[in-house]
């Protein structure tokens, strides 16, 4: 079977996921205990979930105090027609752009950003409202991460 064609996944195979989102470092063994099924199961669904890109891949997530106490925002971003294009190119060369998502609704897209400080973060903000093409960027400071299982898409 290729690796290209999609596969079904099961109540099981939700499951699985679902337990290492939480904790992608959780033994074999307890992973079995908990779905009640074999551990040669477990590796088997596992080495299926990882051979059809279902699983791409376990990391390791900086807490923020780690990273040095920076500050993340996210921004929606609205552009003017036929300037998104442009926009991306712009922003994905700014190093402080972690993550740039295309989404519906009043924004055309949202940018996930890391700052040192207050003040940095003030100056991406300007160079971002500054590119043309942007009509208009709303802004939200994260003070704390309640869930986090995994980076954003």
């Amino acid at each position: 079977m290729s690796n290209a064609l999609p596969i079904s996944l099961d109540e099981i195979d939700h499951k699985l996921i679902a337990q290492l989102q939480i904790n992608a470092r959780e033994s074999v063994a307890t992973l079995a205990r908990q779905l009640g099924i074999a551990r040669t199961t477990v590796n088997s669904r596992l080495e299926r979930l990882e051979k059809h890109k279902v699983i791409t891949g376990y990391g390791v997530r900086l807490g923020q105090r780690v990273i040095g106490g920076g500050l993340q925002a996210y921004v929606g971003i609205k552009v003017q027609p036929r300037s998104g294009k442009d926009v991306v190119r712009r922003l994905s060369a700014m190093g402080q752009v972690q993550q740039l998502c295309a989404v519906s609704g009043e924004f055309d897209y949202v940018a996930w950003l890391r700052s040192d400080s207050p003040e940095q973060l003030d100056d991406l903000l300007d160079q971002i409202g500054s590119v043309e093409g942007v009509e208009k960027t709303t802004t939200s400071i994260i003070l704390s991460n309640k869930v986090d299982r995994g980076q954003p898409l």
